[in-house]
């Protein structure tokens, strides 16, 4: 189904703040029923935590939405939008935002965070660092690795000013709508988009990048599962694309990678660093029974961070897929080696 048209999604925004005055009005009612339904439930807290977290949560996409008006009317409704003041006006509420949700998530759910790669000087935190403009593969499994990984990008020791690549339907959300809208961004349809439109879209959002952007993409185009890895690589037979398939079957915990998107932004940004990321301690979160089954986490989330200079980036688009195809490959391996790797 395609996302309805803006005018339809931004009464949505009013349905959040009304949301909130409800469950604000009923918050006692609501701890009370939380606290004794937690008892009769397996986990520590599970159902309070839950509440916990959704009101936070609630709260914070209304306040960035109050922020986002005053910025369109200090804008001169919206005229001076696309000027770079504001452009990092939103990305610092962003910034701000994400901040708080990670510090959240980490002590509401109890999950930490681990990570492996090369030191970016002189944090030494795992994340590589660059002078140059970058693009940033991340992989896909599980609820919330999109928003850690734009986090990571954002936050003030790493700087970036992400451009992001992601599925249309993601527009539901009212902050995602207005901030990413406003915001370098490439909207990729669920049904009926044409391939040829999605590669032009990722190569124009990739070129003109600067020293400080960084343009993320998930290459796998989906969240991976077991099924939808079986049926990529039935597609990959389908269109005889067999020594890839070969490749795929070798990778039990990744989708295979599509290259179309990577070959665009590497096209059209030829000066820009690569880096490739992976990390478990999601993909079994991948319904809304496994996230009630998982939650509180209790869990270490691994990421490992994997950079490529430009100079080592090899132009040929043939050359490309392989190099994608390899370099997946050690995503996979790395994933079998951690503890909480999917099976």
């Amino acid at each position: 189904m395609r996302v309805p048209p803006r005018w339809v999604r931004r009464p949505l925004a009013l349905l959040l703040l009304a949301g909130l005055v409800v469950l604000a009005l009923a918050l006692p009612l609501l701890l009370v029923a939380a606290t004794v339904a937690s008892l009769f439930v397996p986990g520590r807290w599970r159902v309070l935590r839950l509440l916990c977290f959704a009101l936070a949560y609630l709260a914070l996409e209304i306040a960035a939405l109050v922020t986002a008006l005053v910025l369109w009317v200090a804008s001169g409704f919206g005229w001076a939008l696309p000027r770079p003041a504001f452009q990092r006006a939103h990305y610092a509420v962003l910034r701000m935002m994400l901040a708080v949700i990670e510090l959240l998530a980490l002590r509401v759910f109890a999950v930490r965070i681990q990570t492996d790669g090369q030191g970016w000087s002189p944090l030494d935190d795992g994340v590589p660092g660059s002078t140059n403009a970058m693009i940033v593969l991340g992989r896909h499994a599980g609820p919330g690795d999109s928003f850690l990984l734009v986090r990571t990008l954002l936050d003030r020791d790493h700087l970036r000013r992400p451009r992001i690549v992601l599925k249309e339907q993601l527009q539901w959300d009212p902050v995602v709508d207005v901030y990413l809208n406003r915001l370098p961004t490439a909207w990729i349809p669920s049904e009926g988009g044409r391939t040829e439109d999605v590669l032009v879209s990722l190569g124009t959002l990739a070129a003109g990048m600067g020293d400080e952007d960084a343009l993320l993409i998930f290459p796998e185009g989906g969240n991976f599962t077991p099924r939808r890895r079986a049926r990529a690589i039935e597609r990959l037979r389908a269109g005889g694309h067999d020594e890839h398939a070969v490749l795929a079957e070798a990778m039990p915990n990744v989708l295979p990678p599509r290259p179309g998107g990577v070959q665009a932004a590497l096209a059209a940004a030829p000066q820009a660093d690569v880096v490739f990321v992976a990390h478990t301690g999601l993909e079994h979160l991948g319904t809304v029974r496994d996230l009630w089954a998982g939650l509180p986490m209790d869990t270490t989330l691994r990421l490992r961070w994997d950079f490529v200079p430009a100079a080592e980036v090899p132009r040929d688009p043939a050359e490309q897929v392989g190099w994608l195809y390899a370099h997946w490959a050690e995503v996979d391996a790395w994933i079998t080696e951690q503890p909480t790797a999917a099976r």
